[in-house]
């Protein structure tokens, strides 16, 4: 939809573009209609934000695009792992809105989100609405959002585990050699599988198995399972931190994460036992909405702690923020509710005196749209890149020079209308399982509705209703 031109009369025309004044000037005063059109065909005549309509929803493997009577369109994304049926549902609740009305859109459609991946039909949206509202009105996102309080967005890049620990603080300088100056990587019981008198746990549960989703024990949370460390695990972990820390060095941060499910508890004592290694952070330790027990691990250890990847809006932070029970807030923002809602999340926690780092697992809609996010938010602090092991990473982006992240652990926030980039359709990949055809046509969910009230509004149909019951048989 991105190349259709708007038809235009020649009245229209002069009315709703001065370029065509200069142009007629430029041929002497006259011009035909030949002229006319001729001009038409080479104006941006995306100027008229206030009529601006949403015409079609369509997806292409995680991305969704939403075209417009105008003939532009935006870009979202719906979060790793999700179904493209939470947008599509969503399809016929936006068809003829004035996608520039982001924040009216988002409050009609916020009903349909949840925590995790279920948020992700109103966020794809919400990111596509301020997408389509900065190329309408011709600024970039972080204008919209405020104006920005940065120039360029420092990354860190996760770095799945390795048993040896100089094989992973190699991996982690790999890292650093690309630019990253923050750094995160994980680690936990798993690297205890095979060594005696490390875990004590149940019978009923494998301790090298509870957190992955394909086993029975997979939904286990962390206060449920029973497992424990003793000082032998302990200290086998420790010196494994000890080895990566002198492989990398102490003046790069490192964060940490996936611990594995153990109590809350030994989760403490291996919090007090790796203090040693100042750490930049310790992330989901136990899940997010056990407000109680974050309170009772940040005061436990000295190592700033970190939640929140997986927390739908602001309410959802709340109770996190307000309980002092983080250090640091850590948004995704293809589930935290897109690019405003995450931006009054990170203010909600400034006013608190807690700083926002950002998860970051998606492609480079999502990427873009923090980085927006990111520039238009104080208390930011550093955003992951999960995408930095996959070559192809950039490809779809058009319209800046390569390499986008920049080797300084940098990318620079960029000042093209809306998340200013162009999406080179081709290049966008694919997941397994998905349909090869990027934005085939959606027709079928054009008038898909459920009876979408949350409270009992007075309508003339309700009193027509009643009046008819009441008449006497």
């Amino acid at each position: 939809m991105a190349s259709k031109k708007q038809n235009m009369s020649r009245r229209s025309f002069f009315i709703h573009t001065g370029a065509a004044t200069a142009a007629v000037a430029a041929l002497g005063g006259f011009a035909t209609n030949d002229d006319y059109e001729a001009i038409a065909q080479n104006v941006n005549t995306n100027s008229q934000p206030s009529e601006l309509k949403i015409t079609d929803l369509r997806i292409a493997g995680n991305i969704i695009r939403i075209d417009t009577n105008q003939g532009i369109s935006g870009y979202g994304e719906i979060r790793d792992g999700s179904s493209p049926t939470y947008a599509l549902m969503l399809k016929s609740r936006i068809l003829g809105e004035n996608p520039c009305n982001v924040d009216k859109i988002w409050r009609k459609l916020k009903q349909w989100g949840y925590h995790a991946r279920q948020s992700a039909g109103p966020v794809s949206i919400e990111m596509a609405c301020w997408d389509l509202a900065g190329k309408a009105w011709g600024v970039p996102c972080w204008q919209m959002l405020g104006g920005k309080f940065r120039d360029k967005v420092l990354l860190y890049a996760d770095t799945p585990r390795r048993n040896d620990p100089v094989e992973m603080g190699n991996r982690l300088k790999e890292r650093m050699a690309r630019g990253f100056k923050f750094l995160k990587m994980d680690f936990g019981i798993e690297m205890l599988r095979g060594i005696e008198g490390t875990i004590t746990a149940p019978p009923t549960i494998d301790p090298f198995q509870q957190w992955s989703v394909n086993t029975i024990h997979g939904a286990t949370q962390h206060p449920f399972t029973g497992i424990r460390l003793t000082n032998k695990g302990l200290d086998f972990i420790a010196d494994w931190c000890q080895k990566v820390r002198d492989t990398v060095g102490w003046e790069v941060p490192i964060a940490t994460d996936h611990y594995g499910h153990m109590i809350l508890e030994d989760q403490i004592k291996m919090a007090q036992k790796l203090d040693q290694f100042n750490f930049a952070w310790y992330e989901d330790m136990v899940p997010w909405w056990y407000t109680d027990m974050y309170i009772r691990l940040k005061n436990a250890c000295t190592t700033p702690i970190l939640t929140g990847e997986d927390i739908y809006c602001l309410d959802g932070f709340r109770d996190l923020i307000v309980n002092h029970a983080v250090s640091i807030i850590h948004p995704d923002l293809a589930t935290s509710g897109g690019l405003l809602e995450t931006k009054k999340i990170g203010d909600f926690a400034q006013e608190h005196g807690i700083s926002m780092a950002m998860h970051m697992a998606g492609s480079v809609v999502t990427w873009f749209s923090s980085i927006h996010c990111a520039a238009a938010t104080e208390n930011f602090l550093v955003m992951e890149h999960h995408g930095v092991d996959n070559p192809n990473y950039e490809d779809p982006v058009a319209n800046l020079p390569k390499p986008i992240f920049k080797d300084d652990g940098y990318v620079t926030v960029p000042d093209g209308p809306g998340l200013g980039i162009e999406i080179d359709e081709e290049a966008i990949q694919i997941p397994r399982g998905r349909s090869e055809e990027r934005f085939a046509p959606t027709p079928e969910w054009d008038d898909e509705r459920s009876h979408d009230r949350l409270w009992s509004m007075y309508i003339q149909e309700k009193k027509e209703t009643e009046a008819i019951i009441s008449q006497p048989l």
